[in-house]
């Protein structure tokens, strides 16, 4: 790698990756080969006007379209498989079809999808995994992403690997996010990606690299990765999120924990001090808020 790389100088920073994992319960997944481009539905090679369609019904009704395509393979003929995914903790669902061209996407509910409702595709009850690769976006998304969907791909976890355009969060390549739970991964080389891809067809998590949850929001991420370290949780649903309350900067997350009951953890967004270079392309340095766990108490004491 020549230049400077974002995840490069996050991963020399230290930076936390609990809590950062983008807030998004809906996804539209969309099987196209590429080229992406740097915004995949304004510079891919859709059809007149589908990107633009896309790009307006995704922001209306809060829904993430990712393009995805099968690692290592080349453009061609034939149908495009869909993906729709909710992410809704233990009532998670995600379901697929293959349409005969990709303008039948304009066909979808994408309303009734951003609203938590079924489709009507066909129901799936394996994990998806979605490893970003989208280098025209941030090029440690290509140079750190495309040997962790390689490595996926090459393996027991071969049908459930996509590359996936922009998730968020470029300074965390290689990212992964699982679907329909929404399980945001980050720092990842092919050894990790592959422990990773086995705790979860084990119905686990691996806490070093998670990022967090995308149906919470980042302080409830952080609350549930914080009790999960503290006890050696790793389950999928050993910590649940009962509710959300922010007041100011501190944020009081209920969660029911197994084998503990519910507690109250009360997290403080700590505005970042030093400006760095967030993305390989950002023209300006930003701040990194955090956030810090206050104080975890049985819940209404």
């Amino acid at each position: 790698m020549t230049g400077f790389r974002c995840a490069v100088a996050s991963r020399e920073r230290g930076d936390e990756l609990a809590g950062t994992a983008s807030t998004v319960r809906s996804f539209l997944l969309v099987e196209h080969a590429g080229p992406w481009g740097v915004d995949a539905l304004r510079d891919a090679r859709l059809p007149d006007g589908l990107g633009e369609h896309l790009r307006e019904q995704a922001r209306r009704h809060r829904v993430r379209v990712l393009l995805v395509r099968r690692p290592g393979r080349h453009a061609g003929a034939g149908p495009v498989r869909v993906v729709a995914a909710r992410a809704a903790g233990p009532a998670s669902w995600l379901e697929t079809t293959l349409l005969d061209d990709v303008e039948d996407v304009r066909s979808l509910d994408l309303a009734g999808l951003g609203a938590g409702r079924s489709m009507g595709l066909e129901p799936s009850t394996d994990p998806l995994l979605a490893v970003c690769t989208h280098g025209r976006h941030d090029a440690c998304c290509a140079e750190l992403g495309r040997p962790v969907a390689l490595a996926l791909a090459d393996g027991s976890h071969a049908d459930a690997t996509w590359e996936s355009s922009h998730v968020g969060g470029d300074r965390f390549a290689g990212n992964l996010v699982v679907l329909p739970r929404g399980l945001y991964h980050g720092g990842l080389g092919p050894e990790s990606a592959r422990a990773v891809a086995d705790a979860t067809a084990a119905g686990e998590l691996l806490l070093e690299h998670f990022r967090g949850r995308s149906d919470l929001p980042m302080a409830a991420q952080a609350a549930d990765i914080a009790l999960r370290r503290q006890h050696g949780l790793t389950g999928l649903d050993d910590v649940l999120v009962r509710r959300v309350r922010t007041d100011g900067d501190l944020t009081t997350v209920r969660c029911e924990v197994s084998g503990l009951g519910a507690c109250d953890v009360v997290v403080r967004r700590v505005p970042g001090e030093d400006a760095h270079q967030l993305t390989c392309s950002a023209r300006r340095a930003s701040t990194i808020p955090r956030h810090e766990v206050v104080e975890v108490s049985p819940a209404g004491s």
